[in-house]
């Protein structure tokens, strides 16, 4: 439990209106995210600090602004930190997730208990920073690419605990979401091809297995490998993995249509869009998650 007198934020409180329009993201996985992120910083003490320091009744004015320009992720989750720790807090937001904003633009203005702002503010700009920064990166993958017909999805490389919410912040930067975990579609890696013995071997078992609901994705890593899938003719989508560009051009004549192509392999910003171009239907990069730099987002404090 967070210690001290704060109340809970319950969850008919949570703050639907900040996020991304077209983009769901649960008020469960906000409340235990932010309970997780509270209980792990305010320990079994408290803020020492502001208790030592900040009379208890005093009230304080904040201003969250962005220090470097990029797109906004993680305003529902700063919101909560704060109403987390006090209920009836003031919160004036000035802009929703998605949003593309310039240097200097204030996101929201917090007034109330001016311990529970220090208390919930690491919290908060944790959030903000790296699921905006994630958002950032993945609308200058989108620009990027946006002269094709491809979309460009992000994986599941992505920080323990935080797949929702960082898969979330790529549906802010315009991006679109491959399978959330193990459980919602099959995916054949060239692992599952070797023990099960073969393209054929795997495709059927898999066919005969799944609901009529669940899409079958394969792997491969030669033309010869996707030959040999059309040939089955039993999957869904096929991702060409480390597939150079004349490959990959070949690769999309020789499927023409048939199956859904995802290109995947070390992905970077600079390749993306002479891999867009060759005519696969979508980029598949770790990288929007595992690599992205947050955003300089940072709190003032105005008595």
């Amino acid at each position: 439990m967070i210690s001290g007198s704060f109340s809970l934020l319950m969850l008919d409180q949570m703050p639907p209106s900040l996020l991304r329009a077209d983009a769901f993201l649960s008020p469960l996985e906000i409340e235990a995210a932010v309970t997780r992120a509270l209980e792990e910083d305010l320990g079994g003490a408290g803020d020492i600090t502001s208790i030592a320091t900040v009379p208890e009744d005093t009230e304080g004015r904040a201003v969250l602004a962005a220090r470097k320009s990029g797109v906004i992720a993680g305003l529902p989750l700063v919101e909560t930190a704060f109403r987390r720790l006090s209920p009836d807090i003031g919160i004036v937001p000035h802009a929703r997730d998605g949003a593309a904003i310039q240097a200097g633009t204030k996101l929201m203005t917090i007034s109330g208990n001016a311990r529970a702002i220090l208390g919930a503010e690491r919290v908060a700009l944790n959030y903000l920073g790296h699921l905006s920064g994630i958002a950032t990166a993945t609308a200058t993958f989108v620009e990027r690419i946006a002269h094709t017909k491809a979309r460009v999805v992000c994986t599941r490389k992505t920080t323990p605990g935080l797949r929702a919410l960082e898969k979330y912040a790529v549906r802010c930067g315009g991006g679109f979401n491959h399978r959330f975990g193990l459980d919602d579609a099959i995916l054949i890696k060239d692992n599952h091809v070797a023990v099960a013995g073969g393209i054929k071997a795997v495709l059927t078992r898999a066919v005969q297995t799944a609901g009529h609901l669940v899409k079958i994705e394969i792997e491969v890593d030669s033309l010869d490998q996707l030959q040999e899938v059309l040939d089955v003719g039993l999957a869904d989508v096929v991702m060409i993995d480390n597939f150079d560009l004349a490959a990959m051009r070949k690769a999309v004549a020789l499927v023409a249509g048939r199956l859904v192509i995802e290109a995947s392999g070390g992905i970077t910003l600079e390749s993306a869009a002479a891999i867009a171009e060759t005519g696969v239907d979508y980029l598949s990069s770790g990288a929007l998650t595992h690599s992205a730099q947050n955003l300089d987002v940072g709190l003032d404090i105005e008595m």
